[in-house]
């Protein structure tokens, strides 16, 4: 089971579907809920939402992310949560020279496994303010575009990664392959 932290992101319940239409189990959970609640759920993965918010708001309203992320459960950030994990790392979030809500072509640098037989270039759907504007020093590079100078990321050491696009919509065609990567790293049982 993979536990969704939702930062009320509009595609929420797209990721529960995604994840449910590929044969895996999930839950959504508000960013609220605990972590020791997250974690008596037994989730093999969590997942952060993208989201209306900001990592530079009130951090209340990001619940416990950094319980989350130091869970040492494999971690997807998705947009917002790809930011909050960039940020949590010591990473730069800033407000995006043309903030995104359209279809936008990225460059895959490092296939590793998140990106594992999708193809160099991608066209991905984005929804966003803030991006990631400079990589945390613990992590890799997985993919840039020309709107975000990163688009994907990885954890040199951990099971934590970031997209600041969204692999839950149709508009991502192989956004599916992405979470099905996701799903085989983290080992979840369908």
């Amino acid at each position: 089971m993979i536990a969704i932290v939702d930062y009320k992101g509009q595609y929420v319940h797209r990721i529960w579907r995604s994840l449910r239409e590929i044969g895996v189990e999930s839950k959504i959970v508000p960013y609220s809920t605990p972590l020791r609640e997250v974690k008596d759920m037994n989730p093999e993965a969590i997942v952060l939402s993208g989201g209306p918010y900001s990592v530079y708001d009130d951090e209340g309203i990001l619940g416990d992310f950094r319980g989350f992320i130091d869970s040492g459960l494999p971690v997807l950030g998705i947009c917002l949560g790809h930011q909050i994990i960039g940020r949590a790392f010591g990473g730069e979030v800033k407000r995006g020279e043309s903030g995104e809500y359209a279809a936008v072509e990225i460059e895959v640098l490092e296939e590793d496994d998140l990106f594992k037989g999708v193809g160099k270039n991608l066209v991905v759907w984005e929804s966003h303010r803030d991006e990631v504007s400079k990589l945390p020093e613990d992590f890799i590079l997985l993919a840039k575009s020309d709107v975000c100078a990163v688009e994907a990321m990885k954890h040199k050491a951990k099971r934590i990664y970031g997209v600041q696009f969204h692999p839950e919509v149709h508009h991502t065609p192989q956004g599916f392959d992405i979470l099905k990567n996701f799903v085989s790293v983290c080992a979840v049982k369908k």
